[in-house]
């Protein structure tokens, strides 16, 4: 029998484990697929994301990934930037960053188990043939939790879903700033994640929608992707807004996209899930997991705010105009929104932020 069981092993459950084992606890983690574990996504990390792998002691080989110095919006000729306020980010394959994890875990004494066949039934969760018995139970299965469907802790709210696309390209990266495309109903994202590689999403409302025909909406783009080559097959994903009422049920607790996600606009998943673990091993520790319940819903606030004023600009073509005018030509205001983006504003500068879009946004 372990203290603790963590059910996933992707990255939120490997976060899970590895803030979990510092406080001395004994884990162990299992997951039905092969290391390292893939998933189509930006592959950037927000600068509190890497904050919070520094603080679970995660460290990646030296030279992989790249150094990401803040945002820029591009939309009709009209282009704003602004760098994050103090560290910088970081854009890293996601198979990379999987066996970084994966080591540390592996390093920390956690018991990692690839290829298990895990099962929720109603006469509880088994591995294989034998039931998982542990003091506390993590569910850190995706957004399509079986966990959480067993766990009875499926009832939530969500936004429709959408639809990304991500593709690398061996390509030396132009800029470094996580750029965004903004189009009618889409958005394309380019991360710097090596010295010669980029990685390239699309994200919209259409599942037929791939990057070679958005690219069409966006010709500069598509020329400086020509000098490159595609080096990954595409792979899509469905991302939502989805809100869970609760994430606890007597020892279980749910962590990552089984507790609940943000839109791939936000590019805030990575960053949530950890965050999250640190809150989740100090309420094991006090042996209350009322302390994550209440910690994991302050750290989703923010992010579900930013989230839904970014799908905002989405739906609304004019507002989106209007907006990225304002950004471009009072780039200050753009430098606090990104700054409120990464919490880097306190209250009442953030709402300061607010009033002060809004007062440019009366005067265009």
């Amino acid at each position: 029998m372990k203290d603790v069981f963590v059910i996933g092993g992707g990255p939120a459950g490997l976060a899970a484990a590895i803030a979990v084992r510092k406080r001395g606890f004994q884990v162990a983690v299992a997951d039905p697929r092969d290391p390292p574990i893939d998933k189509p996504c930006g592959e950037g990390l927000l600068p509190d994301a890497v904050e919070a792998l520094c603080r679970l002691g995660v460290e990646l080989p030296h030279g992989t990934g790249c150094s990401l110095s803040g945002v820029r919006f591009l939309h009709e000729g009209k282009s704003a930037e602004a760098r994050f306020p103090s560290k910088p980010g970081l854009g890293v394959p996601r198979t990379a960053l999987h066996d970084a994890l994966a080591a540390q875990a592996s390093a920390s004494g956690v018991e990692l188990r690839w290829r298990a066949r895990i099962r929720a039934t109603d006469d509880g969760t088994f591995l294989g043939q034998q039931r998982i018995r542990a003091s506390w139970i993590v569910g850190a299965d995706g957004a399509n939790s079986v966990i959480r469907r067993w766990s009875g802790l499926d009832h939530h709210s969500q936004s429709a879903p959408r639809f990304a696309f991500r593709t690398h390209f061996r390509l030396a990266p132009w800029t470094g700033f996580v750029e965004v495309y903004w189009g009618s109903g889409m958005q394309v994202y380019v991360t710097p994640i090596g010295k010669m590689e980029v990685c390239v999403a699309v994200v919209s409302h259409d599942p037929r929608t791939r990057l070679s025909h958005a690219l069409f909406a966006f010709p500069a783009l598509a020329a400086r992707l020509r000098a490159g080559e595609p080096i990954s097959a595409e792979r899509g994903a469905i991302t939502r807004m989805l809100k869970l009422r609760r994430v606890c049920s007597h020892n279980l607790a749910l962590i990552g996209d089984a507790s609940g996600c943000v839109d791939a606009v936000t590019g805030e998943g990575l960053g949530l899930a950890f965050r999250q673990a640190i809150v989740l091993a100090d309420a094991i520790a006090a042996g209350n997991l009322a302390l994550y319940e209440a910690g994991h819903r302050k750290l989703m606030h923010r992010p579900f705010f930013m989230g839904h004023s970014l799908l905002l600009l989405d739906r609304h073509e004019g507002l989106r105009r209007r907006v990225i005018n304002v950004f471009e030509t009072h780039s200050q205001v753009f430098a606090r929104c990104i700054a409120a983006h990464v919490g880097g504003l306190t209250k009442p500068q953030f709402a300061l932020t607010g009033a002060n879009l809004g007062w440019h946004l009366l005067g265009t």
